[in-house]
Protein backbone atom coordinates (compact mmCIF):
# COMPACT_ATOMS: atom_id res chain seq x y z
CA UNK A 1 0.00 0.00 0.00
CA UNK A 2 1.31 3.52 -0.89
CA UNK A 3 2.49 5.78 2.20
CA UNK A 4 4.09 8.34 0.33
CA UNK A 5 7.33 8.95 0.47
CA UNK A 6 9.89 6.31 2.58
CA UNK A 7 12.00 7.57 5.34
CA UNK A 8 15.28 6.65 5.74
CA UNK A 9 16.11 3.10 7.46
CA UNK A 10 16.04 2.91 11.05
CA UNK A 11 17.90 0.54 13.16
CA UNK A 12 15.09 -2.04 14.93
CA UNK A 13 16.35 -4.36 18.03
CA UNK A 14 13.96 -7.63 18.82
CA UNK A 15 14.65 -7.71 22.14
CA UNK A 16 16.48 -5.77 25.25
CA UNK A 17 17.30 -2.11 25.04
CA UNK A 18 19.60 -0.44 22.57
CA UNK A 19 19.00 1.75 18.42
CA UNK A 20 15.57 1.70 17.15
CA UNK A 21 13.93 1.88 20.70
CA UNK A 22 12.56 5.04 21.19
CA UNK A 23 10.92 5.61 24.51
CA UNK A 24 9.91 8.05 27.23
CA UNK A 25 9.59 7.77 30.43
CA UNK A 26 6.57 6.97 31.89
CA UNK A 27 4.73 10.03 34.08
CA UNK A 28 4.67 10.13 37.77
CA UNK A 29 1.42 11.64 37.74
CA UNK A 30 -1.46 8.85 37.18
CA UNK A 31 -3.87 9.67 35.08
CA UNK A 32 -7.92 9.38 35.68
CA UNK A 33 -10.11 7.25 33.17
CA UNK A 34 -9.50 3.87 31.14
CA UNK A 35 -7.31 2.63 29.25
CA UNK A 36 -8.31 3.70 25.31
CA UNK A 37 -7.85 0.81 22.90
CA UNK A 38 -7.59 1.93 19.52
CA UNK A 39 -8.86 -0.98 16.46
CA UNK A 40 -8.72 -1.13 13.50
CA UNK A 41 -11.85 -4.22 13.42
CA UNK A 42 -14.78 -5.15 15.36
CA UNK A 43 -13.24 -8.26 15.86
CA UNK A 44 -9.91 -6.64 17.88
CA UNK A 45 -12.12 -4.69 19.60
CA UNK A 46 -14.18 -7.21 20.71
CA UNK A 47 -11.25 -8.88 22.24
CA UNK A 48 -9.57 -5.75 23.48
CA UNK A 49 -13.11 -5.07 25.58
CA UNK A 50 -12.91 -5.70 29.69
CA UNK A 51 -12.46 -3.86 32.83
CA UNK A 52 -10.61 -0.54 32.44
CA UNK A 53 -10.94 0.12 29.01
CA UNK A 54 -12.78 1.62 26.39
CA UNK A 55 -12.24 0.76 22.79
CA UNK A 56 -12.23 2.66 19.56
CA UNK A 57 -12.21 1.26 16.22
CA UNK A 58 -13.40 1.16 12.54
CA UNK A 59 -11.78 4.97 11.65
CA UNK A 60 -9.34 5.53 9.27
CA UNK A 61 -6.68 8.52 8.80
CA UNK A 62 -8.00 12.32 9.61
CA UNK A 63 -11.43 10.15 10.99
CA UNK A 64 -9.55 8.39 13.18
CA UNK A 65 -7.49 11.18 14.44
CA UNK A 66 -10.35 13.57 14.73
CA UNK A 67 -12.24 10.70 17.03
CA UNK A 68 -9.27 10.61 19.38
CA UNK A 69 -9.27 14.24 20.20
CA UNK A 70 -12.79 14.55 20.73
CA UNK A 71 -12.93 10.98 23.28
CA UNK A 72 -9.25 12.21 25.09
CA UNK A 73 -11.26 15.57 26.18
CA UNK A 74 -12.95 13.53 28.66
CA UNK A 75 -10.23 11.36 31.53
CA UNK A 76 -8.22 8.46 30.16
CA UNK A 77 -5.52 6.58 31.73
CA UNK A 78 -3.59 5.91 28.12
CA UNK A 79 -3.84 5.31 24.67
CA UNK A 80 -2.89 1.84 23.32
CA UNK A 81 -2.94 0.60 19.55
CA UNK A 82 -4.45 -3.40 19.43
CA UNK A 83 -5.21 -5.62 16.52
CA UNK A 84 -3.39 -7.42 13.87
CA UNK A 85 -0.46 -5.98 11.20
CA UNK A 86 1.03 -7.25 8.12
CA UNK A 87 4.24 -8.44 8.57
CA UNK A 88 7.32 -6.31 7.05
CA UNK A 89 10.03 -8.38 8.66
CA UNK A 90 10.29 -12.03 6.34
CA UNK A 91 11.05 -14.01 9.37
CA UNK A 92 7.63 -13.42 11.23
CA UNK A 93 4.84 -15.69 10.63
CA UNK A 94 1.36 -15.26 11.15
CA UNK A 95 0.62 -15.18 14.66
CA UNK A 96 3.51 -13.59 15.79
CA UNK A 97 3.28 -11.03 18.75
CA UNK A 98 4.90 -7.51 18.57
CA UNK A 99 5.40 -4.87 21.59
CA UNK A 100 6.11 -1.57 19.66
CA UNK A 101 9.54 -0.11 20.70
CA UNK A 102 8.52 2.99 18.64
CA UNK A 103 6.34 3.72 15.62
CA UNK A 104 7.35 5.04 12.53
CA UNK A 105 4.87 8.37 11.48
CA UNK A 106 5.88 9.09 7.88
CA UNK A 107 9.39 10.30 8.76
CA UNK A 108 9.24 10.94 12.21
CA UNK A 109 9.82 8.02 14.49
CA UNK A 110 7.24 8.32 17.87
CA UNK A 111 8.44 7.38 20.87
CA UNK A 112 6.20 4.92 23.00
CA UNK A 113 6.00 4.94 26.91
CA UNK A 114 8.81 3.08 28.55
CA UNK A 115 7.91 1.53 31.95
CA UNK A 116 4.29 0.67 30.01
CA UNK A 117 5.78 -1.33 26.78
CA UNK A 118 8.18 -3.16 29.78
CA UNK A 119 5.39 -4.51 31.51
CA UNK A 120 3.58 -5.95 28.19
CA UNK A 121 6.80 -7.80 27.03
CA UNK A 122 7.39 -8.98 30.83
CA UNK A 123 3.46 -10.45 30.53
CA UNK A 124 3.88 -11.30 26.94
CA UNK A 125 7.24 -12.83 26.80
CA UNK A 126 6.92 -14.67 23.68
CA UNK A 127 6.37 -11.28 22.11
CA UNK A 128 9.51 -9.23 19.76
CA UNK A 129 10.06 -5.77 20.59
CA UNK A 130 10.27 -3.35 17.43
CA UNK A 131 9.30 -0.52 15.08
CA UNK A 132 5.90 -0.97 14.01
CA UNK A 133 5.19 1.43 10.82
CA UNK A 134 1.78 3.05 10.32
CA UNK A 135 0.24 3.86 6.82
CA UNK A 136 -2.76 5.27 6.08
CA UNK A 137 -3.51 2.76 3.12
CA UNK A 138 -3.31 -0.85 3.34
CA UNK A 139 -0.10 -2.52 2.31
CA UNK A 140 -0.99 -5.39 0.64
CA UNK A 141 1.73 -6.07 -2.41
CA UNK A 142 4.60 -8.23 -1.25
CA UNK A 143 6.55 -5.56 -3.57
CA UNK A 144 5.07 -2.54 -1.17
CA UNK A 145 6.18 -4.39 2.10
CA UNK A 146 9.73 -5.37 1.13
CA UNK A 147 10.58 -1.23 0.22
CA UNK A 148 8.77 -0.54 3.84
CA UNK A 149 10.95 -2.97 5.72
CA UNK A 150 14.37 -1.56 3.78
CA UNK A 151 13.36 1.85 4.59
CA UNK A 152 12.11 1.77 7.75
CA UNK A 153 13.50 -1.27 9.48
CA UNK A 154 10.11 -1.97 10.93
CA UNK A 155 9.00 -5.23 11.60
CA UNK A 156 5.09 -4.81 10.74
CA UNK A 157 2.65 -2.58 9.75
CA UNK A 158 -1.08 -1.26 10.89
CA UNK A 159 -3.12 1.67 10.04
CA UNK A 160 -3.43 2.81 13.13
CA UNK A 161 -0.57 3.15 15.22
CA UNK A 162 1.29 6.04 13.91
CA UNK A 163 -2.48 8.38 14.57
CA UNK A 164 -2.98 7.02 18.24
CA UNK A 165 0.82 7.62 19.12
CA UNK A 166 0.56 10.98 17.40
CA UNK A 167 -2.51 12.61 19.36
CA UNK A 168 -1.39 10.46 22.43
CA UNK A 169 1.76 12.77 22.42
CA UNK A 170 -0.25 15.64 21.61
CA UNK A 171 -2.27 14.94 24.98
CA UNK A 172 0.85 13.80 26.78
CA UNK A 173 -0.60 10.63 27.47
CA UNK A 174 1.51 6.89 27.75
CA UNK A 175 1.11 4.97 24.44
CA UNK A 176 2.38 1.86 23.76
CA UNK A 177 1.19 -1.13 20.47
CA UNK A 178 0.58 -4.42 20.83
CA UNK A 179 0.39 -6.04 17.50
CA UNK A 180 0.19 -9.84 15.97
CA UNK A 181 1.35 -10.53 12.08
CA UNK A 182 -1.37 -11.77 10.51
CA UNK A 183 -0.10 -11.73 6.40
CA UNK A 184 3.30 -12.55 6.50
CA UNK A 185 5.96 -10.42 4.27
CA UNK A 186 6.37 -12.70 1.55
CA UNK A 187 2.56 -13.14 0.95
CA UNK A 188 0.31 -11.01 -1.34
CA UNK A 189 -3.30 -9.67 0.49
CA UNK A 190 -5.89 -10.19 -2.04
CA UNK A 191 -7.99 -7.60 -3.28
CA UNK A 192 -11.23 -9.38 -1.96
CA UNK A 193 -9.83 -9.23 1.55
CA UNK A 194 -9.44 -5.50 1.11
CA UNK A 195 -13.19 -4.91 -0.50
CA UNK A 196 -14.18 -6.92 2.09
CA UNK A 197 -13.14 -4.11 5.30
CA UNK A 198 -16.55 -2.60 6.08
CA UNK A 199 -16.18 1.22 6.77
CA UNK A 200 -16.53 0.71 10.21
CA UNK A 201 -14.18 -2.11 11.04
CA UNK A 202 -16.73 -4.92 10.41
CA UNK A 203 -16.45 -7.66 7.25
CA UNK A 204 -18.74 -6.41 4.31
CA UNK A 205 -19.53 -9.77 3.01
CA UNK A 206 -21.50 -8.06 -0.27
CA UNK A 207 -18.22 -6.42 -1.02
CA UNK A 208 -16.28 -9.69 -0.43
CA UNK A 209 -18.36 -12.04 -2.88
CA UNK A 210 -18.44 -9.11 -5.40
CA UNK A 211 -14.50 -9.00 -5.67
CA UNK A 212 -14.60 -12.67 -5.53
CA UNK A 213 -16.77 -12.84 -8.59
CA UNK A 214 -14.69 -10.27 -10.36
CA UNK A 215 -11.90 -12.12 -9.88
CA UNK A 216 -12.52 -16.05 -8.34
CA UNK A 217 -8.56 -16.23 -8.97
CA UNK A 218 -8.43 -15.04 -5.82
CA UNK A 219 -10.03 -18.07 -3.79
CA UNK A 220 -6.77 -19.63 -2.66
CA UNK A 221 -4.94 -16.83 -1.39
CA UNK A 222 -8.10 -15.73 0.24
CA UNK A 223 -8.11 -19.29 2.36
CA UNK A 224 -4.93 -18.91 3.23
CA UNK A 225 -5.09 -15.32 4.81
CA UNK A 226 -8.37 -16.55 6.59
CA UNK A 227 -6.05 -19.41 8.23
CA UNK A 228 -3.74 -16.68 9.22
CA UNK A 229 -6.26 -14.75 9.95
CA UNK A 230 -7.51 -17.70 12.73
CA UNK A 231 -3.98 -17.85 13.94
CA UNK A 232 -3.42 -14.28 14.79
CA UNK A 233 -6.81 -14.00 16.41
CA UNK A 234 -5.49 -17.06 18.38
CA UNK A 235 -2.55 -15.32 19.64
CA UNK A 236 -4.72 -11.91 20.18
CA UNK A 237 -6.87 -13.60 22.42
CA UNK A 238 -4.57 -15.50 24.53
CA UNK A 239 -2.27 -12.22 24.64
CA UNK A 240 -5.64 -10.22 25.85
CA UNK A 241 -6.16 -12.97 28.56
CA UNK A 242 -2.30 -11.59 29.98
CA UNK A 243 -2.09 -8.11 29.92
CA UNK A 244 -4.94 -7.62 32.46
CA UNK A 245 -7.11 -4.68 33.66
CA UNK A 246 -6.75 -1.88 31.58
CA UNK A 247 -3.98 -3.82 29.61
CA UNK A 248 -1.47 -3.32 32.28
CA UNK A 249 -1.77 0.45 32.82
CA UNK A 250 -4.08 0.37 35.65
CA UNK A 251 -2.93 -2.48 37.62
Amino acid sequence: MGAGALPQPAPRRHAGGGVGDVTTPSSPQRHAGPTLVVTGMRFEAGIAAGPGVETLHGLRAEALAQGLRQRLARPCAGVISFGVAGGLDPALLPGRLIVASAIQDGTRLRPVDASWSRSLSLALPEAISGVLAGADQAVTSVAAKMALHAATGALAVDMESHIAARVAEEFGLPFAACRVVIDPAQREVPPAAVAGMGPDGSTDIWALLKALLAGPGQVPDLIRLGRDARLARLALLAARGRVGMGFGLLA
